[in-house]
């Protein structure tokens, strides 16, 4: 598993160790790795030279896609020492034909689909842990109460990733998914304003939607990051992630998790500091 710390690597890293299954945790740093029943596996996209090692003998890989301009080539060079009976599930982004077939997340997802490999690619929309990560909204919704977001009026499918981590562990292991491209979403499409109002009875205060410009949400960022974070809000505004699928109730068997399931969960972390 690359990615194995993150919001989708760790709930699947979970679901995988409680089926018994021999879980490789790949990291630049393997020691940051002390997830039971996961073994630190040493995995740099910045250094080819471990790849072959890492793969080696592995039944299937989790690929999560680095946000970066050469994600692409990275991608392909690492299947190439991959041993071509190896089941490959991609992280990908809901509706990412969006970019045309010479977009970047397209050549990204090309770089598997056209790899040899068995694969299945996954395609969720907007992650709901983006409200109770503080890299992205958490202090301003538990600190300002406000949730500042440049979306006009378009809606977004929001989805948990512990169900996107349910998709990826049936793709792993199961027949059946094999040439599959599963776009995932949540249950319900929300406006930003709505997406306030259940952020507020989670944060047990008034929680506002800031309407943004795109430059003002992509302000401090430079270089590829920026493009590919105004690019994404661009999308929001086409109505990429507004999209409502039922592939996660049709893959696992149980339906999506709403927002306030989720924020019934996690609603702590969002309660401003007493």
């Amino acid at each position: 598993m690359t990615g194995v710390r993150g919001k989708t690597g760790l709930p699947l890293a979970h679901l995988l160790v409680a089926r018994g299954v021999e879980v490789l945790g790949g990291s630049s740093d393997p020691s940051t790795v002390s997830l039971e029943g996961v073994r630190p596996t040493a995995f740099s996209w910045d250094d080819p030279s471990g790849w072959a090692a890492a793969t080696d003998g592995v039944d299937a890989v989790y690929v999560v896609r680095p946000d970066r301009a050469d994600a692409p080539e990275l991608i392909g060079a690492l299947l190439t020492q991959t041993p071509t009976r190896t089941r490959i599930v991609l992280l990908s982004e809901q509706d990412a034909d969006y970019m045309g077939p010479d977009g970047w997340a397209p050549l990204a997802e090309r770089a598997v689909t056209d790899g040899g490999h068995p694969w299945t690619i996954l395609r969720p929309s907007w992650f709901m842990q983006v409200f109770t990560d503080a890299r992205f909204y958490r202090d301003q919704i538990a600190g300002a109460g406000l949730l500042p977001f440049p979306a006009t009026g378009a809606r977004l499918a929001w989805i948990d990733a512990r169900d996107i981590a349910a998709v990826a562990e049936r793709a792993l292991l199961q027949e059946g998914h094999a040439g599959q491209v599963y776009e995932l979403s949540g249950p319900e499409a929300l406006s930003l304003p709505r997406t306030a109002e259940l952020l507020s009875a989670a944060a047990g205060r008034p929680v506002t939607h800031q309407e943004l410009t795109i430059d003002e949400a992509v302000a401090g960022t430079t270089g590829f990051e920026r493009e590919l974070f105004a690019l994404t809000f661009e999308r929001v505004h086409a109505g990429s992630f507004a999209v409502v699928t039922d592939t996660v109730e049709r893959v696992t068997g149980r339906p999506a998790r709403t927002l306030r399931e989720f924020l019934a969960d996690t609603e702590p972390v969002l309660r401003p500091a007493s």
